[in-house]
């Protein structure tokens, strides 16, 4: 069969033509912006690749168009797939069609965390050869790949609340009916597709109701928008991650040190082993406790998981550090919401006051871009300035796109803040004012200009003179 795929360098997309492709389909794709590195990836798989929307590239007519959720009417390939009745699809229920329904689907879900969560899952069932299958939207680091069919059962997916495709309006992950479900947290975001909380509940509700009786739902206890969905009805046996050392029920994480690169792991009560990882965060330590348990679920023994975050790798652009100039450390961080900023900003101090006493300033500077559809909308601006407060020094980039004056929260910031528009400046600024000792928390989830190479090549050029 000849699939051809609309907005294929997406990291989801990408990965449903990797998956494709190994099923033995012809594969084709187009996208706005065809670059590396997915479209080396899709390349180096013999898959064929088109720039631009441009209906001459449905000439050589495909058996079935797999519609990337970015597309919308108007679209001229889009009129064109509905004018002549081409077979079309979203890329979820391809999934759901093709490669899930046989499967025993992991299925990572929640408004933080997915990704990396995901990829720890995989990593556990690789490490204990189980082969599982996985889609992540991302880039694992302990994988050559985002995506692949597998040669087990299991099947790891990053399980997004965003809208399906223009057809769809339900979220991705009611197509993907898994036995086993993580919710890890659950906020209101993707404030372009809905109105309120409310509305994301609703499609956990729908995700939950299809969750088998002999499946597992795994979440945080006490966290009110998840407690409130599961009131809506569920029919699964449900295990929580608990805050409370002492309970004999549930997931608990009893931190060895303070910037949780080491932990001890409870199981109603019973020590299941230390984690000593490369991991730093309250936000990372949450995700492992909820990859050890999905992946117990599945099989893995506990101190199995347990050892292999030992050797986990995190996810790309997920608390990254990018490099290290003249003891100035600059990380890439994909947090595009108040709490995973503020989580994020926490884990580094944490790990900046295990270092404090060696004579070095050991500041943290935040440099942030607010760039999803609901930063640039505003919807976030007011809670921002809160969740910036560990960090020493903010700078904030007000990109074209942004439609409210990013300069309001100058004055609602504790520490020293800094607006700018133009990158370059921004740089020039960050690099003038660095000290040897501070790190630098570059956070966006987008490629913010290449910021991150800009600051290491300028933090050099300044160690030089």
């Amino acid at each position: 069969m000849h699939i051809h795929i609309l907005g294929i360098c997406g990291t989801f997309m990408g990965g449903l033509a990797a998956i494709a492709k190994q099923l033995g389909h012809r594969v084709s794709g187009c996208d706005a912006n065809v670059y590396p590195p997915m479209s080396t990836q899709l390349e180096q798989l013999g898959i064929e690749l088109k720039q631009g929307y441009l209906t001459e590239h449905l000439k050589d007519e495909p058996d079935l168009v797999i519609v990337g959720n970015a597309m919308s009417r108007g679209n001229v390939m889009v009129e064109y797939v509905l004018d002549r009745n081409i077979a079309y699809t979203s890329g979820p229920q391809w999934l759901l069609d093709n490669v899930l329904k046989d499967r025993w689907v992991l299925a990572i879900s929640g408004t933080h965390g997915k990704t990396t969560t995901s990829s720890m899952v995989a990593w556990i069932l690789e490490y204990a050869y189980m082969k599982p299958g996985f889609l992540i939207g991302g880039v694992p680091q302990n994988f050559d790949c985002s995506a692949r069919l597998g040669d087990a059962p299991f099947f790891v997916i990053e399980a997004d609340e965003y809208d399906t495709a223009f057809f769809d309006k339900r979220s991705k992950f009611v197509h993907y009916r898994p036995r086993t479900l993580v919710i890890n947290n659950m906020e209101f975001d993707h404030a372009d597709i809905f109105n309120d909380l409310s509305d994301i509940q609703r499609q956990f509700h729908h995700l939950i109701r299809m969750v088998p009786s002999n499946g597992l739902v795994l979440s945080p206890k006490n966290e009110s928008a998840i407690t409130e969905t599961l009131a809506q009805g569920c029919w699964t046996p449900t295990e929580f991650s608990v805050e409370d050392e002492s309970s004999n029920e549930g997931w608990h994480a009893e931190k060895v040190i303070a910037d949780g690169s080491e932990f001890i792991v409870r199981f109603k009560g019973e020590i299941q082993g230390t984690v000593k990882w490369n991991l730093i965060g309250d936000f990372n330590i949450d995700n492992g406790l909820m990859a050890i348990a999905a992946s117990r679920h599945a099989g893995v023994p506990s101190h199995v998981a347990i050892d292999a975050l030992a050797e986990f790798i995190n996810t790309k652009r997920r608390l990254e550090l990018r490099g290290e100039v003249n003891q100035v450390r600059v990380f890439d961080d994909f947090a595009h919401h108040p709490t995973a900023i503020a989580k994020t900003l926490a884990g580094v101090k944490a790990n900046v006051n295990t270092l404090i006493g060696d004579g070095k300033s050991r500041r943290v500077i935040a440099v942030l871009e607010p760039r999803s559809n609901t930063m640039k909308s505003g919807i976030h601006k007011d809670t921002l300035p809160v969740s910036l407060s560990q960090a020493d020094i903010v700078y904030l980039y007000q990109g074209e796109q942004v439609k409210w004056s990013v300069d309001a929260l100058i004055q609602d910031c504790k520490q020293p803040c800094f607006v700018e528009t133009n990158i370059e400046t921004l740089v020039s600024h960050i690099v003038e004012n660095s000290q040897v000792g501070d790190t630098i928390v570059v956070m966006s989830n987008g490629g913010f200009g290449d910021i991150h190479n800009k600051l290491l090549i300028a933090l050099e050029n300044k160690a030089s003179i």
